[in-house]
């Protein structure tokens, strides 16, 4: 008999299915292990979609895959992380391209009150430098998290500047948990995890870190944060895509500037000229935009984010929270409710308050 952790990777490593169809999958289901034993359980509600003779099967290369990921989990000392977990990231949820699940090492607190993604050149400047570790001290007394990428340059000052202040932080990485890369942060990550801190990766052990990987983590960087700081960059990179790709989920993003002689800079300047990011010198400014200078003491952020909405109407919302989206486009993301039966709900949720109709038979989060 097979654990649910066991087909919880086992349908990591499944072919020819998107993130967004295993999400519906396993909400049918209810678990990874209804998937492959219960496949009634899900089948029913994709019979309306062209492919409603999906199947998912338990091959001896996938139980062999999975085998050998569980040692080295048990090797490494590393969890998984899943989307039907109470302790995933909410945040991160709402994105609609979110991991079905990753691995970690450390306290696995992915609900923090406030987080703060900090992210930039790895080839930073002193300015630079300087210029976070500012921000950073004015955020020290401020129950921030922070999230960066363990690289060199920017993400390093973020990681070592957040551990010196006391103040948490989550490093994402691009490859499997078996390693640290660069090499040479290995002792910072080991203060990460000394510290309370967590390390984080969708990638299955053996992933080296290949450039493809880092988009990937850098969409996780951005979903895990209510706000991005771009500390220094030139006008491509990682941080802008990080930058864009956090616009794309209606984050908060600011941008420190600098000096108008210096390339490293044309990354943040351009940002706060299209206007996709705040102009900010001081950690004050981000408290101030983003309402965190109250006396009060934030609340975590819910395990359940939706109190009020049923399965269907949660699907629906995670879909349109990541921007304004028209009837076709949501009716082609939950291909499993038939017309009427959609009408019905996005009706429903009209009505609860939940989402706004909006011109052009498009529909919006209400705020």
């Amino acid at each position: 008999m097979q654990t649910e952790l066991f087909y919880r990777i086992a349908l990591n490593k499944t072919e020819g299915l998107g993130k967004s169809t295993l999400k519906q999958i396993l909400a049918a289901a209810g678990s990874a292990q209804n998937v492959y034993e219960f496949p009634e359980s899900w089948q029913r509600k994709f019979r309306n979609r062209k492919r409603f003779d999906l199947k998912i099967v338990l091959t001896d290369k996938t139980k062999s895959l999975v085998e050998r990921e569980l040692q080295m989990m048990d090797r490494y000392q590393v969890r998984l992380c899943h989307y039907l977990d109470p302790t995933y990231p909410q945040r991160l949820k709402r994105c609609n391209d979110a991991p079905v699940s990753f691995y970690y090492k450390g306290s696995g607190d992915f609900n923090p009150a406030r987080v703060l993604a900090v992210v930039g050149t790895r080839n930073a400047t002193s300015y630079g430098a300087k210029s976070l570790s500012k921000i950073l001290n004015d955020l020290k007394e401020s129950q921030i998290t922070t999230v960066s990428g363990l690289a060199y340059g920017i993400d390093t000052v973020a990681h070592e500047e957040s551990l010196n202040l006391g103040m948490p932080t989550t490093a994402v990485l691009g490859n499997g948990l078996h390693m640290v890369y660069p090499a040479a942060n290995k002792p910072l990550s080991d203060r990460i995890l000394a510290n309370g801190g967590t390390l984080i990766s969708e990638f299955d052990f053996d992933t080296g870190p290949d450039r493809m990987n880092f988009p990937a983590r850098n969409r996780i960087i951005a979903g895990m944060a209510d706000a991005v700081l771009v500390a220094e960059s030139a006008l491509k990179g990682g941080s802008i895509i990080t930058a864009h790709i956090a616009n794309s989920y209606n984050r908060d993003i600011f941008a420190i500037p600098g000096t108008i002689f210096d390339d490293m800079h044309a990354g943040c300047h351009d940002l706060i000229r299209r206007n996709i990011a705040a102009l900010v010198t001081s950690g004050q400014d981000i408290l101030e935009m983003m309402n965190w200078d109250t006396d009060s003491t934030p609340q975590s952020v819910q395990m359940q984010l939706f109190p009020e909405l049923s399965e269907e109407e949660e699907l629906v919302y995670r879909f349109v929270s990541t921007g304004k989206k028209t009837i076709d486009e949501i009716s082609e993301h939950c291909a499993e409710f038939s017309p009427s039966k959609l009408a019905g709900i996005l009706l429903t949720m009209e009505l609860k308050g939940v989402l706004a109709a909006l011109p052009g038979k498009s529909y919006s989060v209400n705020s």
